[in-house]
């Protein structure tokens, strides 16, 4: 299992805290990490090239290549359980989105469970 990561796109100005959760293929940005922690080294990466202020969707998966991910993991794609919003000063939440009913990719709902801050320089 690794971990894969989207960058989400906030769509509505309206809303700062909404953002999409973009299906894999469709993402402007796309990772695929062994560790957890690992996402927080790409958010940083990233935050270089999106802006400080990003928001990114994770979910275990299994495939082995970023270039050729399952047509499977595509095809039933419903959305990444975990939510990593960074912060100014260098600060990562990450939010627990597992059992939240919601729509396919839609990311205004409400986090259950672990969210936690944490700072990734």
């Amino acid at each position: 299992m690794r971990w894969l990561m989207a960058l989400g796109e906030r769509t509505r100005p309206e809303t700062p805290s909404y953002a999409e959760d973009p299906a894999p293929g469709k993402a402007r940005a796309l990772a695929l990490v062994d560790d957890f922690a690992d996402l927080f080294t790409v958010l940083k990466e990233w935050r270089q090239s999106y802006g400080e202020e990003l928001t990114a969707w994770a979910a275990q998966v299994e495939a082995d290549d970023i270039e050729d991910l399952p047509a499977q993991l595509i095809a039933q794609w419903e959305g990444a359980p975990d939510r990593l919003d960074t912060r100014r000063g260098g600060y990562v939440q990450v939010s627990d989105y597992r059992d939240v009913p919601v729509r396919p990719g839609i990311s205004a709902r409400t986090p259950t469970g672990l969210s936690l801050w944490t700072t990734a320089r």
